[in-house]
């Protein structure tokens, strides 16, 4: 919804503002109340009010989003007088810089803006508070007209709560049959490569069940390599083969050098010899099927391909064997609506079971539209007259519309979609079809884009983790993948839906996807655009096409794999997100220029130094780099050095983490490390303890300091649950100084010299939250004594490159909350212990326990397979997976 998030954006660009002295001195303070105060009527309005459909609302709507933009140009034209009219540049600021600077302030000055006039301010917001009175009378005349009454669509707010939903594995409710058929067909006897393509419509159920079968234990153990990717219609086949090989490998710089022809011989290589299973999702054409297919080897070992597919076209191609999809009948297409309603039990109350499944005989049987409405009610107001409104506008949708049966019925998700999240759920039509999304981007950039409404008890990526998880919770956003600690680290969005978010945002006005040709005439103010290019993807604020001659109002700025100048980053000074890469060593002290900017990230292979004026970013959230340099905070004086609101820090080389530094960043969450020639007493890491709300911390030392050193140094804070030490040179025994920390639920141990040492016994009552413990290249462990009260909430145990281990203790495998050991080129009696664990297990009853093992090569695994046999007999188990590492020069 454009007019919510344009208030919601002035909100913030207006309290930005106030709270930078450079630009608050020239505020009217009676002028800055009074918009305030209706910027807050107006949000409250849309908030509970904002109409389904109603083209009188709709108008009053236009006219909001319209003022909340203007009022917000007024603003952040303020900020470019103040900033850039009459600048003073350091003596030491290069030439080449100084003139993409002065360019842009001569640019500015031909408009006009030749002084910084608190007038033109004045009169500015004059005009914006007129419009905006105008409007809130307007709304006053509508709530009197209705009574004043609340839409019974409107939902709660979310609440404080930030836990994401867990990635748990669709039920294939009403497919089991198909499940059983897919199953048996793959697990045959016939040796020869079979393709199976699976057809039907978007939304039938395809993907979810290609990804339930792929995902069967049973399947994981009959294959040797199993891999998915999706194609899609825009597919490219590089990519295609560089997502096959990443299944089997860590991508490397290696591959991306390698052309097509080279990156398909060397998944021909990877797949000869191997029964493999390979999923091709979301194939739209015959041709991407014949240039993927000539890099897949028959190896008459019983290896299978499944496509999944809309077209028939494309199924025929295969042959007899395709598997069709069929709509649900009504008692599945119930099942399956309870389920989503109201969770496993499925129970729905008595009295809105004859109006439920009115509105599920309305779906057709199609599985996407029952999944989406299911969740959707399933976070309403469980009331049988809320329902019968709800039937009521979902019959006059189809009986109006016909022909887009399923984006209509599921356009009712949308407009039953609480305020705040429409405009964070249409902009998911940003990401091209199919792509993965990180959770940690789109946060920031729904928090760039002013989406998030601010609160007293959340930070606004908080807020935002709650966005997401209620749209989760609706079933509008998958959950993809899930980190370490179980919180989301991927997602993605169904293409039927995406398809939704275009045309509704496209409709209002909201969002523009096309091409860098294609970018049409009268883009209205605040209307994004999202432009693709070959090599660049820019997430651009619209408004800059229209307003101030194509420059300044640009807020996000995404370019990758595109290595541009400078230019694109001083002429636009009220970016709020950037992330490129840079070839410069040195960012320019005029960087804070960039008044209102809160995510930068670099992208380069160069160390990079940063200017001290970097320190005066009051915005600043997120700072991310592959390697830089920090010069310090400038000395306290006039000017404010603090950065309250910076939560991530990357990748900080030799930072010295002074008692000052620590007080100018006192909100960092995540720090990210490095250090070429660790010196006690020049860093101070004793200081980490002075940062109380660290939660994740990444220490990386390239030569590994003195024993002693750094023990001395090691004072965490009680918050942190993140930890990753590389090359740290402790001892084991050093470790209950970490084992101590009260909410530590991820540790890594990474690198040869991370922990010397040969044994190690862990004290009882440490570790009591750790999650996730990896250890990594640890050769001189080859003793562990450790049992279940060590660990006692143990989910994940990775250990990789432990080639002395002699076991696993064994009663590891009692921590009730263990789901994974995943061993990685470690000793073979190390994995025979994982695997005794695992049959101990499940003699008592544990099936949710699943191990892992990868060895150096297939002769290895042959051996151990045999030894496996000879100790265990006809032990099998489906939570057992035995794989060569495949490495490839």
């Amino acid at each position: 919804m454009a007019a919510y998030a344009a208030l919601v954006s002035l909100m913030n660009t207006m309290d930005h503002v106030q709270n930078d002295p450079r630009l608050s001195r020239y505020l009217d303070q009676k002028q800055v109340e009074s918009l305030g105060e209706k910027v807050g009527f107006l949000l409250d309005f849309i908030e509970t009010c904002h109409s389904h459909g109603g083209s009188r609302e709709e108008v009053l709507e236009s006219r909001i989003a319209f003022a909340a933009h203007a009022a917000e140009d007024v603003i952040e034209s303020h900020a470019v007088d103040v900033l850039f009219v009459g600048s003073v540049f350091p003596e030491r600021t290069s030439s080449i810089i100084l003139s993409y600077a002065l360019n842009a302030i001569e640019d500015i000055k031909r408009k006009g803006r030749k002084t910084i006039s608190p007038w033109r301010l004045k009169l500015g917001l004059r005009k914006v508070i007129e419009k905006m009175d105008s409007i809130k009378k307007k709304v006053i005349e509508i709530k009197q007209i209705k009574g004043n009454a609340v839409n019974l669509t409107h939902s709660p707010s979310p609440t404080s709560s930030t836990a994401f939903m867990g990635a748990e594995k669709s039920k294939m409710v009403g497919f089991e049959d198909d499940l059983l058929q897919l199953m048996e067909r793959l697990t045959g006897r016939q040796p020869n490569r079979q393709i199976i393509p699976i057809v039907g419509m978007g939304g039938i159920g395809k993907t979810t069940l290609a990804r339930n079968v792929y995902e069967n234990p049973l399947i994981v153990q009959h294959f040797d390599i199993c891999c998915w990717v999706t194609v899609s219609q825009e597919y490219s086949v590089r990519k295609v083969l560089l997502e096959l090989l990443s299944c089997q490998i860590k991508p490397t710089s290696e591959m991306d050098g390698k052309d097509e022809a080279q990156l398909g011989e060397q998944l021909y290589k990877s797949l000869f010899g191997m029964r493999y299973l390979i999923v091709l999702d979301d194939m739209w054409s015959i041709d991407a099927w014949d240039k993927i297919n000539r890099f897949l080897p028959n190896n008459n070992n019983r290896s299978q391909v499944v496509v999944t597919t809309r077209l028939l076209e494309v199924a025929n191609h295969f042959g007899s064997s395709r598997h069709m999809m069929s709509f649900l009948d009504e008692d599945k297409s119930w099942e399956l609506f309870c389920q989503k309603a109201f969770g496993k039990e499925g129970n729905c109350p008595l009295e809105l079971e004859g109006i439920g499944k009115e509105i599920v005989k309305e779906c057709k049987g199609l599985p996407l539209s029952i999944v989406v409405i299911g969740g959707l009610l399933g976070k309403s107001i469980n009331t049988r007259e809320y329902w019968e409104k709800f039937a009521k506008e979902k019959k006059s949708i189809l009986n109006t519309r016909g022909g887009e049966e399923s984006l209509d019925i599921l356009s009712l998700s949308y407009n039953h979609l609480p305020a705040h999240l429409k405009p964070c759920f249409l902009y998911m039509g940003v990401f091209p079809e199919d792509h993965v999304i990180s959770v940690s981007k789109l946060i920031k950039l729904w928090v760039a884009e002013g989406f998030i409404k601010p609160n007293s008890t959340q930070s606004l990526e908080e807020s935002a983790e709650g966005y997401l998880k209620d749209l989760v919770d609706r079933n509008l956003v998958l959950v993809r993948r899930l980190g370490s600690t179980g919180k989301m680290k991927t997602c993605t969005i169904h293409d039927l839906l995406r398809e939704l978010c275009l045309k509704v945002a496209q409709k209002e006005k909201f969002l523009c996807v096309t091409s860098v040709l294609d970018i049409p005439l009268g883009i209205d103010k605040g209307q994004r655009i999202r432009i693709f290019h070959a090599f660049v993807s820019t997430l651009l604020d619209g408004s800059n096409l229209v307003s101030k001659g194509g420059k300044l109002s640009l807020k996000v700025l995404n370019v990758v794999d595109s290595d541009s100048s400078l230019r694109d980053i001083f002429e636009q000074i009220n970016l709020r997100y950037v992330c490129k890469s840079y070839s410069f060593r040195a960012l320019p002290p005029s960087i804070s220029w960039l008044w209102n900017l809160q995510t930068l990230i670099i992208r380069g292979k160069e160390y990079f130094t940063a200017p001290r004026e970097i320190w005066m970013m009051l915005q600043l959230r997120h700072l991310e780099f592959d390697k830089i340099y920090l010069l310090e905070p400038p000395p306290s004086g006039d000017l404010q050095t603090t950065l309250p609101n910076l939560q991530t820090f990357f990748k900080i080389l030799n930072l010295e983490l002074s008692e000052e530094l620590c007080m100018t960043i006192p909100n960092v969450k995540k720090l990210k490390l490095k250090y070429r020639d660790f010196s006690a007493e020049k860093y101070h890491l004793y200081n980490l303890d002075l940062l109380h709300k660290l939660e994740s911390l990444s220490c990386f030392f390239q030569e590994a300091p003195k024993w002693g050193d750094l023990v001395q140094n090691l004072k965490f804070p009680s918050s942190l649950k993140k930890l990753s030490l590389r090359n740290s040179n402790l001892r084991w025994e050093d470790l209950t100084v970490i084992g101590s920390l009260p909410h530590l639920e991820v540790l890594k141990l990474m690198g040869l010299n991370s922990i010397v040492g040969n044994e190690w016994n862990p004290v009882e009552g440490e570790f009591i939250r750790l999650k996730f413990l990896g250890i990594y290249y640890c050769y001189d462990l080859m003793h562990w004594n450790a049992d279940r009260s060590h660990f006692p909430v143990l989910e994940n145990l990775v250990l990789e490159g432990l080639s002395k281990l002699d076991e696993i203790p064994f009663d590891i495998g009692e921590i009730p909350t263990l789901g994974l050991i995943e061993l990685d080129g470690c000793s073979e009696s190390a994995a025979i212990s994982a695997v005794r664990i695992l049959e101990e297990q499940e003699s008592l009853g544990n099936e949710g326990l699943q191990v892992r093992v990868k060895l150096l090569d297939n002769a290895k695994v042959e051996r151990f397979g045999e030894k496996v046999k000879e100790e265990f007999g006809s032990f099998t188990s489906g939570n057992f997976q035995l794989r060569a590492i495949n490495r490839f020069s």
